[in-house]
């Protein structure tokens, strides 16, 4: 699993590329979450594009970035999920709180 962050305008996006399991949540944890305690950006952007698979342990770790990015003020957005992640974010509810652009 590779994350990647820039900031596209006021905006901080993380890529997620690979797979999104519990052998690879820790990673995605620490790098997001070392990332947005800086506080030069409007708004968090999950790009969903090169993730191949997610399975629970990947909601559970971008509902624990929402709740931590939520206390800051600020809004997480997900874009470019497959269908497959697409479906799993809807079937898991995970659209009632994270936007899809």
């Amino acid at each position: 699993m590779e994350v990647y962050s820039k900031y596209e305008g006021s905006n901080l996006v993380f890529n997620l590329v690979g797979e999104l399991d519990e052998h690879s949540a820790d990673i995605v944890r620490k790098r997001i979450d070392s990332t947005i305690t800086q506080n030069n950006y409007n708004n968090v952007v999950l790009d969903l594009s090169r993730l191949a698979f997610m399975d629970s342990t990947g909601i559970g770790v971008i509902i624990g970035r929402y709740k931590l990015i939520k206390q800051k003020g600020k809004k997480l957005f997900v874009k470019n999920p497959s269908i497959t992640i697409d479906k799993i974010f809807k079937m898991s509810g995970l659209y009632q709180i994270v936007t899809k652009i």
